[in-house]
């Protein structure tokens, strides 16, 4: 007997799941089951994948469905991982919860190796072969933390969207893993078979709207509140100057109803119609029932999907300020942020968005890279040279606009301090001269 175990925590994960099982990149195995994990600050009142329309569709796919919440009880999933002396009693835990046999072989497929829940399960199961699938734009950024070989090498394939054509992702690259594109068509059938369960959505505009998308970016400490809903306002300010007048906002799920008031009073101001979609689904589905004039967002992975997949135009706002707050430099979020705002025209700029011209040719590889060196230089130093040469070529400006001159100094990259002055930020006189100084400067600008 054998089974196959693929987690899950997104609707948007899921559907990867049954497109890459619809395409035949999955060999038989006698059973396979959904592992749905919630990793909601607050599961107990958020709701998980399968609450949301269109999971019903995508249930087909999997013999069984379990829910690694109640197998972990009372403890929450993003943040338990076994003690390693704890680790047999879990595994023979899990085993008879599950069904499944003292010997049965196990295989597992897992998004977010590097962190929990994912790393718990697979550590519990220590022999399983691991298969790791990509959820969204973060799958082209280097291995977040440094894995454990036992478990590195155990991974043998990586599969993801190809959601920027001919870009080689990062992700798990130390280890040699094997990369595979998931099938595209299999995956736009999948949310068309997604947008068949929505819900009753209001009256929509007859007319093709804009589509502005929320990803409730102060939960994860990026934006504070205040500054968000200014971003949100922007996207509306933005996509009436193009001329649209139409406007559909579909805000992140555990977003505040109250963060479309701003919104609404700036689409009215500027006579505009606004129409906010609160209901329970994925933005991709969307696309073929509105068919959107211009997709708005801000680093959202739904960018590219519009873009690559249904030939939507698109455009990005906020990039350039999430860029320099981001922190610490490692940031998970630092690749997709990076990427949208190499790629995609700022909102700000009609031309640029009129042209659409989204294409990601070697620099964008090189770009990728030196992001993903100087994020991980520790993971992959074999990638210095190439960083190098792409900084080097690139320009200060454009340089320093991806990657801070900061980190560029602390890791001799082009762009970064001169090397005869690099003891400079280590120097305990030159921090202190620095710290008078602006106080100093503050005291004048009070006194004015």
């Amino acid at each position: 007997m054998s089974a196959r175990i693929l987690l899950a925590s997104t609707l948007y994960g899921t559907a990867t799941l049954a497109a890459a099982i619809d395409a035949g990149q999955f060999a038989p195995v006698d059973r396979t089951i959904l592992l749905l994990s919630n990793n909601a600050a607050n599961p107990e009142t958020t709701p998980g994948p399968d609450a949301l329309a269109g999971f019903a569709r995508l249930r087909t796919r999997f013999d069984e469905v379990r829910r690694w919440n109640e197998a972990i009880a009372p403890f929450h999933p993003g943040a338990w991982e076994p003690a390693p002396d704890d680790v047999p009693l879990w595994e023979r835990y899990l085993r008879l919860l599950w069904g499944l046999g003292a010997d049965e072989e196990v295989e597992f497929v897992v998004e977010s190796i590097q962190v929990v829940p994912a790393l718990a399960v697979t550590t519990i199961f220590t022999g399983a072969r691991v298969d790791v699938y990509a959820d969204g734009l973060m799958s082209y950024g280097p291995t977040r933390n440094k894995l454990d070989p036992l478990l590195g090498t155990r991974i043998e394939r990586l599969l993801h969207l190809d959601l920027v054509p001919g870009l080689e992702p990062l992700l798990l690259s130390e280890f040699g893993v094997r990369r595979e594109v998931v099938d595209a068509e299999a995956f736009v059938r999948v949310l068309a078979e997604v947008a068949e369960e929505m819900p009753g959505l209001p009256e929509l505009p007859s007319s093709r709207p804009a589509l502005l998308l929320g990803q409730y970016l102060s939960a994860l400490g990026i934006l504070t509140a205040e500054e968000e809903e200014t971003l949100h306002a922007d996207m509306v300010r933005g996509a009436v100057a193009l001329g649209h007048r139409h406007l559909v906002f579909k805000p992140h799920p555990t977003a505040p109803a109250r963060w479309a008031r701003l919104m609404e009073a700036e689409a009215e101001r500027l006579g505009a119609e606004l129409l906010v979609l609160d209901v329970p689904l994925l933005a991709e589905t969307l696309y073929p029932v509105l068919r959107p004039a211009l997709v708005v967002g801000c680093f959202s992975t739904a960018l590219l999907t519009a873009a690559t997949f249904y030939g939507l135009p698109v455009a990005r706002t906020g990039t350039g300020r999430l860029l320099e707050r981001l922190t610490p430099f490692e940031n998970s979020n630092r690749v997709p942020v990076t990427l949208v705002d190499a790629l995609l025209p700022e909102l700000s700029d009609p031309e640029a968005v009129a042209a659409q011209d989204l294409a990601a040719g070697p620099a964008t590889q090189e770009l990728l890279v030196a992001v993903g060196f100087a994020m991980q230089p520790k993971i992959h130093p074999g990638l210095r040279a190439r960083a190098e040469a792409h900084l080097a070529a690139c320009g200060e400006e454009t340089a320093r606009r991806y990657i801070k001159r900061k980190r560029l100094t602390a890791l001799g990259l082009p762009g970064g301090m001169p090397q005869q002055l690099g003891f400079l930020p280590r120097n305990a006189t030159v921090r202190k001269v620095a710290r008078r100084t602006r106080a100093l400067r503050s005291r004048v600008v009070r006194r004015r």
